[in-house]
């Protein structure tokens, strides 16, 4: 259930203190356990959403020891996909997605996360979005730009969401504003989870 805030200041600290701690946790993490995480996070997503080399695909590039979705996209262009970065055209705006691909040059933009130069607009069907936190309602605690929120807001169809993010990110809750969207999927080194009634649940692959 999304919980009312009128204190936004009050909020925004918390969110912040929570980002803060989780980001600084994942940094701690070596990097052949990320390594083993994210080859698990890939068995899940290829054996649960087969259609995946079929579509367009958006991920975002890695900061932080966030999951490193680039190798899986590259075996997706192999199986047909379209595979696309966000970009951040400007402030609180919607974000705009460009095809890229080896050989499409990269330029640096918000928080220093390369994007696509001159990639084509697209329009993903399917979204990857990293996740510093995540709670038990599938909301997810990205940067605290809203970049995200607006963009699903904003899309003529809403894409397939998969929030990607690590079992320690898991948060009792992110307390969810109005203008926060929940992802439809969760997908963690341990298990897939899908939104059922607004509670993530924990399904079979």
């Amino acid at each position: 259930m999304r919980e009312p805030d009128s204190q936004d200041g009050t909020l925004r600290a918390w969110r912040n203190a929570q980002r803060d701690a989780l980001v600084a946790a994942r940094l701690q993490v070596d990097a052949v356990t990320l390594r083993q995480w994210r080859d698990k996070i890939d068995l899940h997503l290829q054996q649960y959403f087969a259609d995946l080399g079929a579509g367009v695909i958006a991920f975002c590039w890695p900061i932080k020891n966030e999951y490193d979705a680039r190798p899986l996209a590259k075996r997706l262009r192999e199986q047909g996909a379209v595979t696309a970065l966000p970009v951040v055209v400007a402030p609180r705006t919607p974000l705009e997605f460009r095809a890229w691909h080896p050989g499409i040059e990269l330029v640096r933009g918000a928080l220093d996360i390369p994007y696509s130069k001159d990639g084509k607009s697209v329009l993903p069907d399917t979204i990857l979005a990293p996740m510093n936190g995540f709670d038990a309602a599938g909301f997810r605690l990205g940067y605290g730009a809203g970049f995200f929120d607006r963009t699903l807001a904003a899309l003529p169809a809403h894409p397939r969401t998969i929030g990607i993010a690590y079992e320690m990110a898991r948060l009792a809750t992110i307390r969810p504003q109005p203008y926060d969207i929940p992802m439809d999927f969760v997908v963690t080194e341990r298990a897939l989870y899908r939104r059922i009634n607004g509670v993530l649940v924990e399904t079979s692959v």
